[in-house]
C-alpha cells in the first residue's frame, strides 16, 4: 500500500511538472513522424493481466511490398533514437503508473506473446506490477541477455524494498545521462525473446 501511495504521489507530481516537456515532445513527434503521437500496445501486468501501455512513438511507418512493417533498424529515425536514448519516450507511462497498471519500479512489461515462453521461475517477474524502470534496467538494460534480465527481475521480486526502489530510480537517472545499455549489440533495440532452450526443452 505504501508503494502504491508513492507511485500515485510521484507520478501525479511528475505529470504536472513535466507537462510542458510532454507537450513539446508530442508536438515534435507530430511534426517529424506524424500521427499518431502515442504508441499503444497491450502488455502483461500484475499476474499477467493485460493492460494497454502508452509510450511516445519513435518509429516511422514503413512497409515492404507485402504490407508488412520493415525491420526496426529501417524504421528508426535519428529523432526516435534520441527519444529512446534519453528515455523521453517513456514519459507517457507515468499515466499507466497513476492508473495502477504499472509502478515506478518493477520488471519492464514485455510482449503478451512471451508469456508461454517463460520458465516457471522467469514467470515470477509478474508477481509484482511492471515498472517504468527496474533492477535489470540499471544492470545492463538492453545490453544483457534475456536470461540475465529475467534473473535480475526475479531477484527484484524477492528483494524489493522502499530503499531499493530509491536506489533504482537514482541510478536510472544516471544511466539516462550516460546513455548506457540502450540497445543490444547489433540491434536497434533488443532481439525478440524466443524462450530459454535449456528450460523449455
Amino acid at each position: 500500500m505504501f508503494k502504491r501511495f508513492i507511485d500515485i504521489f510521484v507520478s501525479a507530481i511528475a505529470l504536472i511538472i513535466l507537462s510542458p516537456v510532454i507537450a513539446f515532445v508530442a508536438w515534435k513527434i507530430s511534426k517529424k513522424l506524424g500521427s499518431p503521437v502515442l504508441f499503444r500496445q497491450v502488455r502483461p501486468g500484475l499476474n499477467g493481466k493485460p493492460f494497454t501501455m502508452v509510450k511516445f512513438r519513435t518509429m516511422r511507418d514503413a512497409l515492404d511490398k507485402n504490407g508488412n512493417p520493415l525491420p526496426d533498424s529501417e524504421r528508426m529515425t535519428l529523432f526516435g533514437n534520441f527519444l529512446r536514448s534519453t528515455s523521453l519516450d517513456e514519459l507517457p507511462e507515468l499515466w499507466n503508473v497513476l492508473k495502477g497498471d504499472m509502478s515506478l519500479v518493477g520488471p519492464r512489461p514485455l510482449l503478451m506473446e512471451y508469456l508461454p515462453l517463460y520458465s516457471k521461475e522467469q514467470a515470477r517477474r509478474h508477481e509484482v506490477r511492471p515498472g517504468v524502470t527496474g533492477w535489470a534496467q540499471i544492470n545492463g538494460r538492453n545490453a544483457i541477455s534475456w536470461e540475465e534480465k529475467f534473473k535480475l527481475d526475479v531477484w527484484y521480486v524477492d528483494n524489493q524494498s522502499f530503499w531499493l526502489d530509491v536506489k533504482i530510480l537514482f541510478l536510472t537517472v544516471k544511466k539516462v545521462f550516460i546513455k548506457d545499455g540502450i540497445s543490444a549489440d547489433g540491434h536497434v533495440t533488443m532481439p525478440p525473446f524466443e524462450g530459454t532452450r535449456k528450460e523449455n526443452e
